[in-house]
């Protein structure tokens, strides 16, 4: 657990509370999921009296991906209608969703892979959702109390896989190409998730800036729309699509570069800063 520039060993804190232990994120949001703001309020007296579940400083502690083995990660393309444009394409009038695995998953201090195996590695800034329990045909207006936290996450996409086909699963699915993190931030934390701005910048330069209330779909009837036919689970990750400025839609297009670094910056979830490996 990350609280302010501190890491802290949740597992010992289970245990010194004498509740049901967790041996992995998905576990420990099976059994908490529901309750999450009100252990995040009982988390500092449980510190104050367990002081050596204090793992160290953030600096000193190599993050992996907030959840290192979601059963589904589940993607929203064409979500921002100023990206729609930029494609020409016609506004979706449900969801556009597609898949990735959990081998394409990185964390926020790992390398973005591909270099290797595309010569057209792109950038899609987005926000990332983990749900938190169990939801199966939850109604919009419930959404939300599914949801675990939100953090950002970097959609790398193979241009020239993709196009290749009318499928997008070789573009998107490149092993070790998918960084997200650096934490997973409850809504308790954030607000209203429909309020984020979102920036991503390649070396330092601002190439997409938009904010998530340009969303053609919300949060919550995204996580509507996709219980409605699949039963989402504690652990799940949901991109919930990209705004416009994408390396392909420009002119000349912008790849990203074996030694590029790329950030995607949240509002109030946090920045994801990470460099493309080298060949």
């Amino acid at each position: 657990m990350l609280l302010d520039d501190t890491v802290f060993d949740l597992e010992r804190l289970l245990r010194a509370a004498r509740t049901t232990p967790a041996s992995s994120v998905r576990d420990f949001l099976t059994v908490y999921g529901p309750e999450l703001k009100s252990f995040s309020t009982s988390v500092a007296a449980l510190i104050k009296q367990n002081p050596r579940t204090r793992v160290g400083a953030r600096s000193d502690v190599h993050l992996t991906t907030p959840v290192p083995d979601p059963a589904k990660v589940l993607c929203v393309g064409l979500n921002y209608k100023d990206h729609v444009a930029e494609t020409g394409r016609a506004l979706p009038e449900h969801p556009d969703v597609f898949v990735k695995f959990a081998s394409t998953l990185v964390g926020p201090e790992d390398e973005i892979q591909g270099a290797d195996v595309s010569a057209n590695l792109d950038f899609e800034g987005e926000v990332a959702v983990v749900i938190g329990r169990t939801a199966r045909q939850v109604p919009e207006e419930e959404a939300l109390g599914y949801v675990a936290g939100l953090a950002p996450l970097n959609d790398i996409s193979a241009r020239d896989l993709q196009y290749r086909g009318t499928q997008w699963t070789a573009g998107k699915t490149v092993d070790r190409s998918t960084p997200w993190g650096p934490a997973l931030v409850t809504l308790d934390e954030i607000g209203d998730p429909q309020t984020l701005e979102l920036v991503t910048r390649v070396n330092g330069v601002e190439l997409q800036h938009s904010n998530t209330r340009h969303q053609i779909f919300s949060i919550a009837r995204i996580i509507s729309y996709l219980s409605s036919f699949l039963t989402l689970e504690p652990g799940d990750v949901i991109a919930t699509g990209t705004p416009q400025g994408i390396g392909a839609k420009r002119t000349p297009p912008i790849w990203l570069k074996p030694g590029d670094t790329v950030e995607v910056d949240v509002e109030r979830v946090g920045v994801l800063g990470n460099r493309v490996a080298e060949h």
